[in-house]
């Protein structure tokens, strides 16, 4: 909708980097107050933030790469331009979770309190790195004739122009937003270190499987007819939270 926020002669800051780099920074804020709480060490949960930011920047690169791999075989220096949009959040969680795991042993922090101090942030952040995505145009929706189907005019745009689309963008950022509500609530009656984690990961697997359904972008890949890469990732993270919260809730008791 509107890829650059601000261009001055050869300066130009496109809103899509912009709202990823607004999101990380609210993300990490959230995480240091609840690490305070919780009196943890300020200076390990930042750097666990960054660690796991930086691996997950490369992998949801990669995995949209490979999803557009005729376009940047021929463009290959476009590979290093992600403030333009162009991420996949299941590739970037491929990545990062195996970081942030090892940093939390290194660090010898307990690994799902940790994960718990970072649950809303991510949602959070990914409600507002969606956003992002709505500006850039790219994972967007099919086309449709409901009343609040947006149609991208920007030439810069990464989305179908010319024609009304579902704001899938949208309707992921207002579903993280109340995922991220979620938590909030559920922190103040938490069980169990690690519930909110597998929570977020529970309820995104739910919101993405059914966000799929209403995207466009066919090039990002289908297992099955009519079933995407990313439902199927759905499912294994969906059963995965279920197995991961029933153990965790039966070794506190």
């Amino acid at each position: 909708m509107f890829p650059v926020l601000i261009r001055i002669g050869p300066i130009t800051i496109h809103t899509y980097g912009f709202l990823i780099a607004t999101a990380f920074l609210l993300g990490l804020w959230l995480a240091l107050r609840q690490a305070a709480r919780e009196g943890l060490s300020k200076e390990k949960i930042t750097d666990i933030g960054f660690y796991a930011l930086f691996a997950g920047l490369i992998g949801s690169r990669i995995f949209f790469i490979a999803t557009e791999w005729g376009h940047f075989s021929a463009h290959p220096l476009d590979m290093l331009k992600i403030w333009e949009g162009g991420l996949v959040f299941y590739g970037g969680v491929i990545f990062a979770i195996p970081v942030a795991v090892w940093y939390a042993r290194k660090q010898e922090l307990l690994l799902w309190q940790t994960a718990d101090i970072w649950a809303p942030s991510i949602a959070i952040g990914h409600a507002i790195g969606r956003l992002g995505c709505f500006c850039a145009g790219c994972c967007y929706g099919l086309p449709t004739d409901l009343p609040w189907g947006v149609t991208f005019n920007n030439p810069e745009t990464l989305a179908v122009r010319g024609v009304p689309l579902h704001p899938t963008q949208l309707y992921e950022s207002g579903a993280e937003l109340l995922n991220f509500l979620i938590l909030l609530f559920i922190r103040r009656r938490k069980a169990f270190h690690g519930q909110l984690f597998w929570v977020y990961v529970l309820n995104y697997a739910v919101i993405r499987a059914l966000i799929e359904l209403f995207r466009g972008d066919s090039e990002r890949g289908f297992i099955l007819p009519g079933i995407s890469v990313s439902q199927g990732i759905s499912a294994v993270m969906l059963v995965t939270a279920c197995i991961f919260l029933m153990k965790l809730r039966q070794r506190r008791t």
